[in-house]
């Protein structure tokens, strides 16, 4: 199995690993209400899974607001997400279990956010302390984030590995679509989202089905 393994496995954070996406959804919410929008599941795709400056574009875009007040309203967004991420977010099911095989068999493997830097820091000195991720990166640490390829060609070229030789497990259209075009094979655990089939992309219903096997296994996958 070794044979086949991954030479690196990088995790989406928000929806993959932590039960996030459901608070970013209640953030957005919140500061639509602020500028007289209500959200409906029309706005999902420009809310889940997407960075926040796509998401606050959106809004400012959908209220007929100044674009001027664009970085304003991005930083009420992250303010808020903090703050709810910070309060504790729980683990999607068989997370823990599926990093701590990792780490047992020795396969190495990353954290690859569209978050802010400030939420990446929270939610792994909170609801994944004692995770030994290689490192992580966040969306400040590319010049674009999801759903280009910049944050995962970036991660492989950190582990001085070929993108194709590396699994991305996903749960969003864009991160998908980021792993896709950055080359990695892709893992897709959906969760408030659909994600289409498409060439190189695995399906599980939940990471309680994963395990290095699985995760080798999408490496195969034509």
């Amino acid at each position: 199995m070794r044979t086949f393994a991954p030479a690196a496995v990088l995790f989406d954070m928000d929806g993959t690993l932590v039960d996030t996406e459901v608070l970013w959804w209640e953030t957005a919410r919140e500061v639509a209400a602020g500028l007289g929008h209500r959200l409906t599941d029309a706005d999902a795709p420009e809310v889940v899974g997407r960075a926040v400056a796509d998401t606050a574009a959106h809004l400012i875009g959908v209220t007929g607001g100044d674009s001027s007040t664009l970085s304003d309203t991005a930083a009420e967004l992250t303010d808020s997400f903090f703050r709810k991420v910070d309060a504790g977010a729980p683990l999607r099911p068989g997370a823990a279990a599926l990093l701590a095989s990792l780490e047992g068999a020795g396969v190495p493997f990353a954290l690859v956010s569209a978050s802010p830097r400030s939420v990446v820091d929270a939610v792994v000195a909170g609801s994944l302390a004692g995770v030994d991720f290689a490192f992580t990166l966040s969306a400040d640490d590319t010049v674009r984030t999801k759903p280009h390829p910049d944050p995962y060609r970036t991660a492989a070229e950190r582990f001085a590995a070929d993108p194709a030789a590396c699994v991305a497990v996903e749960d969003s259209p864009d991160g998908t679509a980021s792993a896709d075009a950055a080359g990695c094979a892709v893992l897709v655990v959906p969760s408030l989202l659909p994600v289409a089939p498409g060439r190189g992309r695995t399906f599980a219903r939940s990471l309680e089905e994963v395990d290095l096997g699985v995760l080798s296994d999408c490496l195969r996958r034509p």
